[in-house]
């Protein structure tokens, strides 16, 4: 039988249609239209009938609307779920060992997936998660299986505010970083805290609230142990809030610094870990401090980055991570007085799908410098940024 997003996805071939434009025309975003022509998420009724509409179905695409949503992919949040529950009930025990050992698993398996899932995809089976976790907070458990399954909740919680951020879900990011700050005091876990106010300062920085960013990342600096993951990363989000006011001092003080912390780790087992600092984070890191503060040297280390990410020796490509060093390149060749290039570089990364909120502000800037110069390339670049945004 044809499903939904089969018969979308005829239908928009046979009208000569685009994603780009039926998304615009219904309206609705690229993304989430992407997901219903995969089957990966089921349209609401009025959005069933809209599509209908435009593509002159007449009701044949809107009788295929599926009736219950379609299975989540690689497995899916329930099925997840199900089988750690099961292996939960096999052991005869409300909580323990195995069961945890499986959660933090699970954790290490969603921050490795943040780097190349969008957030929009991975939320849902974070939170999947932290309902289950907060479910067992009610069963039997010693005093160190409850601090484990604490913890377990503080790092879920932290990376679900991480994805609001990213799609600009600011208030509820709030609100789940003050849950993972209340549960890594009571399981005395300072790295917790410490990466909960590296990431407040990452949302300050978006913001354009410097000054409080400031404040952020060395408070972070001053909470996690020293040489941890969490105390490298706050004190680079301490020199690209310093990149961003111009201190140029200040600035490459702070990437001295992450060089000193980082000359001496070996690559870790899964680089591509949120919370485990990758020494090649640094490179990428070194390009967008040196992109927003102008200097020179930003733009042979934006290309290289852009490169290595889409062009990997080894590992995956890391698509997000690529399109966001593009608007480092499009500042950096702004700087380097190449407008008409950076204009068309900050439109590559539009156009990629990959970007998210957290990064719209930088396209703003690219779009503002540009438009400045008069440059012709700049009215394009604008236009599709208001399809983003849209």
């Amino acid at each position: 039988m044809v499903t939904f997003g089969e018969k979308l996805r005829q239908l928009m071939a046979e009208r000569g249609i685009s994603q780009r434009k039926l998304a615009r025309l219904v309206p609705c975003d690229d993304g989430f239209l992407s997901r219903i022509g995969n089957d990966r998420r089921r349209p609401s009724p009025e959005l069933a009938a809209r599509l209908d509409e435009l593509l002159d179905a007449g009701g044949e695409l809107a009788a295929l609307r599926p009736s219950t949503l379609p299975p989540t992919p690689r497995g899916g949040t329930d099925e997840e779920i199900e089988a750690l529950d099961l292996a939960r009930r096999v052991a005869a025990s409300e909580v323990g060992d195995d069961m945890l050992v499986a959660l933090e698993m699970v954790v290490d398996e969603l921050a490795s997936a943040y780097a190349l899932t969008p957030p929009a995809d991975l939320l849902p089976r974070i939170r999947r998660h932290l309902g289950y976790v907060s479910a067992l907070l009610d069963a039997r458990m010693t005093l160190a299986e409850r601090r484990r399954l604490i913890v377990i909740g503080a790092w879920l919680s932290l990376l679900a505010a991480t994805c609001d951020i990213d799609l600009g879900q600011n208030l509820i990011a709030a609100a789940r970083l003050r849950t993972a700050a209340q549960l890594a005091e009571h399981a005395d876990r300072p790295e917790i805290l410490a990466w909960v106010l590296e990431t407040r300062a990452w949302q300050r920085l978006t913001d354009g609230d410097c000054r409080e960013a400031i404040k952020l990342a060395r408070g972070a600096q001053e909470v996690a142990p020293r040489k941890s993951s969490a105390f490298i990363q706050a004190t680079a989000q301490e020199g690209r809030v310093w990149a961003r006011l111009g201190a140029g001092p200040e600035t490459r003080d702070a990437l001295a610094r992450v060089d000193r912390l980082v000359e001496p780790l070996a690559r870790p087992d899964r680089p591509e870990h949120h919370y485990r600092y990758d020494p090649t984070k640094r490179e990428a890191y070194t390009a967008t401090t040196l992109a927003w503060v102008g200097d020179p040297a930003a733009e042979a280390h934006a290309r290289e980055i852009v490169a290595r990410l889409e062009r990997p020796s080894d590992g995956p490509a890391r698509p997000r991570r690529a399109a966001s060093a593009r608007l480092d390149l499009a500042l950096a060749l702004f700087a380097g007085d190449q407008p008409a290039q950076a204009a068309h570089t900050a439109l590559e990364a539009v156009e990629s799908g990959r970007l998210v909120p957290s990064n719209y502000w930088r396209v703003s800037q690219v779009i503002t410098a540009v438009e400045a110069r008069g440059v012709p390339e700049a009215a394009e670049l604008q236009e599709a940024y208001r399809e983003l945004c849209s």
